[in-house]
């Protein structure tokens, strides 16, 4: 992996739109060539500004420059996933993402950090582009139920950046920047619809405070009006994932009371129930359905930018042609984890049980191609379409998981069990024999034990979904990989005694350069901090 020319690509960004974060207000998403006037007046183009948002979550950010791990919102959750300890790799030059996972290429210097940035700052922008172009005060109801998903959209992306781009105390680096300013506090800055291109240029980061305030704004104008969107699909938001976006954004702030209101609100509202073993298991309309869950997104073959940039090709390891087959780089559970998950817990069988386990060969697997055994702790859990494992215009039609009913009851237990400890083993113990293991018995007793095997729990329901990292940041937990019978590659087996200072993501130098207010005020260099395990 080349370093890129961060001051050349400064210069190109100026020329075209002054900075990355400016772009955000110049550049334009498709909308099929609607103005604001014609939004006004048609729902239908009111509708396409929307369209291009759930669209926008599957595009392949660099275009035509063949990058194959950045295909879109997908690749952001496994970002997040490979900084975490849950997710490890077989070893092999297909595995794209070990520059997240081995602290290479995550500075400020770096191609991968001007993804980050760029990317979700772009998907903002699409938001921003429909709130822009609705006046609310003479919307009809449906174009109101259009500009509610679009709150919600730039909620959910605002929400996620915010807890990327936070600094937290760990055990590597200070609440100092590269140039010695105290960045405490601070998230990232706010790009808006009424954001002018001279405000973009002197932007500072949001004080936490100012962020939630923002992000909270956006969720109440959804809820208020989302009741007229009154499409089914499951691409878009509802009120159950408004509620959900509220409870992820008081879980971030610690308001335990008011993230347990908002998750059994999710929960009441939601259409959907609890996977089952038989939905969970199947081959052919496991993990790739998204009517299965609140809020989904959807790769459709029009969407599909080629055969290997995409989900299905990194997350699914039963593919003949994908970054995640045999012959590639498969994904894995961690192996403590599994370890330590029990084997009456149905949910172990979405993992290949190694040779020995009382599982082993209980798995099913699609046959491919390849003819290959998959590794011990391989990933059974994102199915390609319709099973099929060859032809990727098939295998690569698929859905994944936004928001799912499951995530709603454990933040709902974590909540409880913060105020209350018995009340969250409580809360843990019924959805676990309900729904995944009728045997389950919770041992802890304490606060933080509760707390502790609540989030375990809540680690292996939504294990690939990319919600790890938030919690592991958020709870100050360690990252630890390297140990006895570690099934981590040997350059990413790092053990941290806090959450890991890269959680602490650094904003790409040409956005620092263009926009004064954040000039001076980046996050530490998180690279090369930690020393990999050696067994030692």
């Amino acid at each position: 992996m080349k370093k890129i020319l961060i001051y050349g690509l400064s210069l190109v960004l100026m020329a075209v739109s002054s900075t990355s974060l400016t772009s955000c207000i110049d550049e334009t998403q498709p909308t099929s060539g609607a103005n604001e006037d014609q939004v006004q007046q048609s729902a239908v183009a009111t509708k396409g500004l929307l369209m291009a948002i759930p669209a926008y979550l599957n595009a392949n950010y660099f275009g035509s420059t063949r990058v194959d791990w950045a295909f879109g919102y997908g690749a952001m959750m496994h970002i997040r996933d490979c900084m975490t300890q849950d997710v490890a790799h077989v070893y092999s030059d297909y595995n794209q993402f070990s520059g997240w996972a081995t602290l290479l290429y995550i500075d400020r210097l770096y191609r991968n950090t001007q993804y980050l940035w760029n990317y979700q700052m772009k998907l903002a922008s699409t938001s921003n582009n429909l709130i822009a172009a609705v006046d609310s005060t003479s919307a009809t109801n449906e174009q109101l139920g259009y500009l509610a998903a679009g709150y919600a959209y730039r909620a959910m992306i605002y929400l996620d950046m915010a807890r990327e781009y936070e600094f937290l105390d760990n055990d590597k680096t200070q609440p100092v920047s590269p140039k010695g300013n105290d960045i405490s506090g601070l998230t990232l800055p706010i790009v808006d619809e009424n954001t002018t291109e001279a405000q973009a240029r002197n932007n500072p980061r949001a004080k936490k405070a100012d962020m939630v305030a923002f992000i909270l704004n956006d969720l109440q104008r959804a809820e208020k009006w989302i009741g007229y969107l009154n499409l089914s699909d499951k691409t878009l938001p509802h009120l159950d994932a408004v509620y959900g976006l509220y409870a992820r954004l008081y879980m971030w702030t610690e308001n335990y009371p008011m993230a347990e209101k908002y998750a059994r609100l999710a929960i009441d509202n939601a259409t959907t129930s609890p996977m089952t073993e038989t939905d969970a298991l199947n081959t052919t309309t496991g993990f790739n359905d998204g009517t299965k869950w609140m809020w989904a997104s959807q790769q459709t073959k029009e969407s599909l930018y080629s055969n290997l940039a995409n989900w299905t090709s990194f997350l699914s390891c039963e593919t003949y042609f994908g970054y995640g087959s045999t012959a590639a780089s498969p994904i894995m559970i961690d192996a403590s984890m599994y370890q330590r998950l029990s084997d009456s817990d149905w949910r172990k069988l979405m993992w290949k049980a190694p040779s020995g386990s009382p599982l082993y060969g209980k798995n099913t697997y699609v046959d491919n191609a390849l003819g290959a055994e998959l590794p011990d702790y391989a990933s059974l859990k994102f199915r390609p379409g319709e099973g099929n494992t060859d032809t990727y215009s098939i295998a690569c039609v698929t859905d994944y998981p936004l928001m799912r009913v499951e995530e709603m009851y454990f933040i709902e237990a974590e909540a409880a069990a913060h105020q209350d400890a018995a009340r969250g083993k409580q809360l843990l113990e019924s959805f676990m024999k309900t729904y995944r293991d009728s045997k389950y018995s919770c041992k802890a007793s304490s606060t933080d034990d509760v707390v502790e095997e609540i989030v375990f729990q809540k680690r292996i329901e939504l294990w690939g979904e990319g919600q790890t990292f938030f919690d592991i940041k958020r709870l100050n937990y360690p990252v630890v990989r390297g140990y006895a019978g570690t099934n981590h590659s040997d350059d990413e087996r790092y053990n941290t005694t806090t959450r890991p200072c890269w959680m602490n993501w650094a904003f790409v130098l040409s956005e620092e350069n263009g926009n004064a207010g954040l000039s001076g005020y980046n996050n530490p260099n998180p690279s090369s901090t930690y020393t990999p395990w050696t067994g030692q």
